[in-house]
């Protein structure tokens, strides 16, 4: 791992542990307050506050981690489609194991990593696949690190000319 693809994974850690923040916040809020005595509260406060962390994480991590100008309704639709996948898979399993007695709060923990794990995976190769780095942040960046590239350039040679001297 290169040292640019080493600090777009600490991005996304920092990015999507922000939006743990959010889902474990906003499933707190939902299981113990809100909507505690519903049928399967579990379901439905896991649903609404996943739906806000993927928000939360898609909207940063699409500008900030991979600097991405792709066309945000076709990138939502391709997380839509992990989404599509993940969400019930998660869902149905987190409720199956909470109703065996499982912790709550555990089952969550395990779905979140899973979910960062996959989901990081699944935006590297397929959401921001052709269009990492295309933003107007990645652009500035890149025409900074070739002025200073040729600035240490002009130095170097300045300092050969020196020494030839």
């Amino acid at each position: 791992m290169n040292k640019k693809e080493f600090w777009r994974a600490v991005k996304f850690v920092l990015f999507s542990i922000s939006a743990g923040v959010i889902q474990i916040a906003s499933f707190t809020l939902l299981q113990e307050v809100i909507i505690k005595d519903v049928n399967q509260p579990y379901g439905w406060s896991y649903f609404i506050s996943l739906t806000l962390s993927v928000i939360w994480n898609f909207t940063f991590n699409r500008k900030f981690t991979f600097k991405s100008a792709t066309n945000v309704p076709i990138a939502m639709l391709k997380v839509l489609g992990y989404y599509v996948v993940f969400t019930p898979v998660s869902i149905f399993g987190g409720v199956a194991l909470v109703n065996i007695g499982w912790n709550e709060y555990l089952v969550l923990a395990i779905s979140m990593v899973v979910n960062f794990v996959t989901e990081y995976i699944f935006d590297s190769l397929v959401v921001f696949r052709n269009s990492i780095d295309t933003n107007d942040i990645a652009k500035k960046q890149a025409q900074v690190e070739e002025q200073n590239n040729s600035n240490e350039g002009a130095v170097d040679e300045q300092t050969d000319q020196q020494i030839d001297e």
